[in-house]
Formats: C-alpha cells, sequence, structure tokens
C-alpha cells in the first residue's frame, strides 16, 4: 500500500500545455536564439519583471508590458511586444485531459491532490490563468497570491500545510528543473513531465495505483 497521501500538480507544462510553446515560437518570429526570454528572466532573478508578475508585485496591463519590454529591448531584442507573447501564451494553453482525469481518480481514492502555480493576475476583469480547473483541486497555491515563488521552498511548505501532509507523504509534478529540485530538498517525491501521458504512468507506478 502506497505511503503517500497527497499529489502535487504544477499547471503549465503539466495541466495545462507548457507556455514554453509561445515562448519559442516568439523566439523564432524575431530571429532570437532558443531559450533567449527565460535565459533573461533567470538571470535577472528576483528583479526580474516576469519575477515580479508572478509575485503579484506588477499589474499585467499597467506595469508588466512596459516593463518586460524595457528588459527584452536591454538584453538586446528589437521590436518585441511582450503583450503578443501573453496574448501567444494565453492562446496556447490547452488542457491535458489524462492530467483532469488522472486528478478526478485521485481524489476518488482519497488522495489529496494540489496545484501549485506560478501564475499571474489578469486585468480588466479578465478569469485569471486556471481559474477553470480550480474545482478539481482540494487546494489552489497561486505565487501571485502569495507573493512568493516556486523555486523558493517556502511555497511549498505552505502548500504542505495546508494539505496537512508531511513532505515525505506527497509527490510532486512539475516540468522545470529548477522547481523539482527544490521540492526534492525538502523530500518531497519528484516527477518531471515532459509528456503528460507518460508522467500519469510514472505517477501510477509510485503510488501504485490505476489512474486511467
Amino acid at each position: 500500500m502506497s505511503t503517500f497521501k497527497a499529489v502535487i500538480f504544477d499547471l503549465g507544462g503539466v495541466v495545462f500545455s507548457s507556455p514554453m510553446q509561445a515562448f519559442s515560437k516568439l523566439e523564432q518570429q524575431h530571429g532570437l536564439e532558443k531559450n533567449f526570454l527565460n535565459r533573461m528572466i533567470v538571470r535577472n532573478g528576483n528583479e526580474s519583471a516576469w519575477s515580479k508578475l508572478e509575485r503579484g508585485l506588477l499589474s499585467l496591463d499597467a506595469q508588466f508590458y512596459k516593463t518586460f519590454d524595457e528588459e527584452i529591448t536591454q538584453a538586446g531584442a528589437q521590436d518585441f511586444s511582450s503583450e503578443a507573447l501573453m496574448k501567444e501564451v494565453s492562446q496556447s494553453m490547452g488542457v491535458n485531459q489524462c492530467m483532469l482525469d488522472a486528478i478526478q481518480n485521485l481524489r476518488n481514492a482519497n488522495y489529496k491532490v494540489a496545484a501549485l502555480t506560478n501564475n499571474w493576475i489578469e486585468s480588466k476583469g479578465r478569469e485569471g490563468f486556471g481559474e477553470s480547473i480550480k474545482k478539481h483541486f482540494d487546494i489552489f497555491v497561486e505565487s501571485a497570491i502569495e507573493g512568493i515563488q516556486k523555486p523558493d521552498p517556502a511555497i511549498y511548505l505552505r502548500t504542505l500545510k495546508r494539505l496537512e501532509v508531511k513532505a515525505t507523504e506527497s509527490v510532486f509534478l512539475d516540468d522545470i528543473g529548477r522547481n523539482l529540485k527544490s521540492a526534492q530538498s525538502l523530500g518531497i517525491h519528484t516527477i518531471k513531465v515532459t509528456n503528460a501521458m507518460d508522467a500519469v504512468k510514472e505517477l501510477e507506478k509510485v503510488l501504485g495505483e490505476k489512474l486511467l
């Protein structure tokens, strides 16, 4: 019998398709090298517009677009529109149905299920990213509301506390290595998601449960 009591899911790249697809598309359109945007975001760290957006420190329309455009220009790209990027991200985020099916079956099997997402708050009354699937989770932990983001260990600890489970009793699925490494350091079992169906199959093996 499994000793795990809870499963924690990232959203973009796990439950939804990866926003990195939109990043790659815009990079190609502007003749930028692969991963130009992600490297710039990582390089700028907590002071980057992207990090501040995900921590709820910048609003999307009023502050983020202007600030992120300035960062991209300083990094060497010309005529890049962060507003066009975010529209592409929004349009490209399809749901991985196998993940939603697995989540429902986990709950049917009495596992606690959480979403843990680095996200942003939409503006002008638009529904925020992930709002449509909140009902599928026992708890929903959002970086833009918490004011901290993965891979900061604090956001994992908050998630575990709200789930009322120990780190060693939980499994975490994410598509980004640095987020997984931080979870592993706390004792959480991790699954790297490169393909949604393959990740669900690995989760089945870890839990000893049929989820699809």
